[in-house]
């Protein structure tokens, strides 16, 4: 026994337990727009995707450059603390008390030097001129240097920081050294006094 129904969209044959369905034909005008419809809604999908992988690339490298900026920040941060802390570590001679009032001596070892194109003044740096290098005193104070060797002493200009070797007091300049006597050993243990500021 079969039996066969039919509507305006399918038919159904049912035969000794068996169900089929056939699909109507579909005109082919209909199936050409209907295809053509997918195409440009798949084109369109794929450009989407491909405009947000391209957002979603540019917000990371963003993100890393960003990142890459805060490191660097931080690193010339921590360098600039360590150098800080290292010239903070240079003994103090005389501060701006001690100069004014009783000129507090001290002692320590001198060193020279004959290189350089600037001072930390600004000054154009002259081994012929007498001047030193100081880890704190203001620029312009004139300190009497004292090689306690020998008892010679010169007055210099205090117009450069350093010296940056632990244990050191005060870098003077070539004509400075070679007035105390110390340019044959490049050292000498010295007394510091502050003339004025």
């Amino acid at each position: 026994m079969s039996s066969i129904g039919c509507t305006s969209t399918s038919c159904v044959d049912v035969r000794a337990g068996r169900t089929q369905f056939e699909a109507p034909l579909i005109p082919a005008a209909r199936a050409g727009k209907f295809i053509r419809l997918l195409a440009v809604t798949l084109g369109a999908a794929s450009l989407a995707a491909c405009a947000q992988s391209s957002v979603v690339t540019q917000k990371s490298e963003l993100r890393a450059s960003r990142q890459a900026s805060v490191d660097q920040d931080r690193t010339t941060s921590s360098m600039m603390k360590r150098r800080v802390a290292a010239v903070r570590k240079h003994t103090r001679v005389a501060s701006r008390r001690d100069a004014g009032g009783n000129k507090t001596p001290s002692h320590g070892v001198a060193s020279f030097y004959t290189e350089g194109t600037k001072t930390a003044s600004g000054e154009k740096f002259n081994t012929l001129d007498m001047t030193a290098a100081h880890p704190t005193l203001p620029f312009g104070t004139k300190l009497r240097v004292t090689n306690v060797a020998s008892g010679q002493s010169v007055t210099v200009r205090v117009n450069d920081r350093g010296p940056y070797i632990r244990g050191r007091v005060v870098d003077v300049s070539y004509s400075a050294a070679d007035a105390l006597g110390m340019v044959g050993k490049g050292v000498a243990k010295v007394k510091l006094d502050v003339v004025s500021e």
